[in-house]
């Protein structure tokens, strides 16, 4: 198959697929008559498998490694196993930071009522104060009440 169908069944660019082939993750291929790269069910099979592994958080480095690792024949799932609990342990330490950043927001939005001039907008002040985690965010001030007209 052409370059063009097989990024088209992977669902990534043909830049893609030429910058792989640069880094040494993918190919290289034969060309036939006219210089066309041509493709197999292997190429496929090894480009879904990139495209899996970089979804799942792995960066191109790490894949060249896995996809190392799978060409050794008898070798121990020992090495894959690690390589995949060092990915896990990076999700769950971005999804700490990811969480600490989301409370960090939700006390400013909860801290404003969007109310006043931005003069006296409570999260632009925060924005500029001392970090989040150090200082209790104040919250708006009360909106100044206009005395209503009475009526005659």
């Amino acid at each position: 198959m052409t370059i063009g169908a097989l990024a088209q069944r992977v669902g990534v660019g043909r830049e893609t697929l030429r910058y792989y082939e640069r880094i040494g993750l993918f190919g290289p291929v034969g060309r036939q008559k006219g210089a066309y790269r041509r493709y197999d069910e292997d190429d496929l099979a090894r480009l879904r498998f990139i495209r899996r592994a970089v979804d799942l958080g792995f960066t191109l480095a790490e894949t060249k490694e896995l996809l190392a690792l799978r060409a050794r024949e008898g070798a121990p799932c020992r090495t894959v196993r690690d390589r995949a609990t060092e990915k896990l342990a990076a999700i769950e330490q971005k999804l700490a930071e990811l969480t600490e950043l989301r409370d960090a927001v939700a006390a400013l939005v909860r801290a404003c009522r969007g109310d006043k001039a931005v003069e006296h907008c409570t999260i632009l002040a925060s924005l500029g104060e001392e970090p989040y985690h150090e200082k209790e965010i104040e919250p708006c001030p009360p909106a100044k009440r206009r005395p209503r007209p009475r009526a005659a």
